[in-house]
């Protein structure tokens, strides 16, 4: 018998692409130009303004007085316990809510790709709350956990506990109006990831006698790691930039803070813009940061479906 070898790429070669993956990406940037010369009209001067009003100590109150002072806002930002306790408060619910999203969407994909009768009902039904308007979304909360008009402590026998009354109490009430409102979102992003799993793969896993578990971790997660990144990648991003439910629900009391709240306290109750816009300029280095971190950390393999 003799035995045959494939000899590997040496190490520091650069592999050739393909003609296919050539056009492919040429078809790519023709395809999102559009979208991003928009996007760019639209968000590259209120994004270079705030950077610019960031250098100046400007208050709306009293423009007369504005002041080139450079970094000086970064610093004070910086330096300032609350700047800390509402990046500590953004990240436990970012978290919070991301995660408890990726379980309950996960199965709500499972349940909308598995169904065969009633299938437009089901995934209807399960997309409803994303598409209620989150002011709305917020207030009904709001009055459902408010202690005089809200009906979850009759419900539950919990008396005259006030949800809004403590830090822990109303960021619970937060993440679960967030996680009821942007679970629907995140099962559809993984539902389109389901439906690139190869059904031979499960066919093939079954009758090599693997259980459901293992069919699921080992041949359907994998599958939709590109999938899986997308769709925490988008929710942590947008979870981070929380406005609307702590506006409505604690306007910032119970040390609720939010990045994004903080920084439009800063420039709209406070009409300090040079703070307001550092804020912001360090929201926006945050997300950046954050899609780094994740494009990187997941390190999905594209080269396959490029046709390399």
């Amino acid at each position: 018998m003799t035995a045959t070898t494939t000899a590997a790429p040496a190490v520091g070669i650069p592999v050739p692409v393909s003609e296919r993956a050539r056009n492919e990406k040429r078809l790519g940037w023709k395809l999102t130009a559009p979208a991003v010369i928009v996007m760019l009209a639209v968000t590259a001067y209120p994004m270079l303004n705030a950077l610019w009003l960031s250098l100046f100590s400007y208050r709306l109150t009293d423009p007369a007085a504005r002041e080139f002072i450079g970094l000086r806002n970064y610093g004070v930002v910086l330096s300032d316990a609350l700047w800390w306790q509402t990046v500590v408060t953004t990240v436990i619910i970012t978290v919070v809510t991301v995660a408890v999203e990726l379980v309950i969407g996960f199965a709500f994909a499972m349940v909308m790709h598995r169904v065969v009768f009633g299938r437009k009902v089901v995934r209807t039904s399960i997309l409803i709350p994303y598409g209620i308007i989150t002011v709305v979304s917020a207030f009904a909360w709001k009055y459902a956990f408010a202690l005089d008009s809200g009906f979850v402590n009759n419900w539950f026998g919990l008396g005259d506990f006030a949800w809004f009354g403590e830090r822990w109490s109303s960021i619970v009430v937060i993440c679960m109006s967030e996680i009821w409102k942007t679970t629907p979102f995140m099962s559809l992003l993984l539902l389109a990831g389901l439906a690139q799993v190869p059904e031979v793969l499960q066919e093939a896993a079954a009758v090599d006698g693997a259980t459901w578990r293992q069919r699921l971790t080992r041949v359907t997660l994998p599958n939709m790691k590109g999938a899986i990144m997308v769709a925490v990648l988008f929710r942590t991003l947008d979870a981070y930039r929380l406005f609307d439910n702590v506006f409505i629900m604690t306007a910032g009391a119970q040390k609720t803070e939010t990045v994004s709240f903080l920084a439009y306290r800063q420039m709209i109750s406070r009409t300090a813009l040079g703070l307001g816009s550092a804020v912001s300029v360090l929201l926006f280095l945050s997300v950046v940061a954050i899609a780094a971190v994740f494009i990187k950390g997941f390190k999905v393999d594209l080269s396959s479906v490029r046709g390399r």
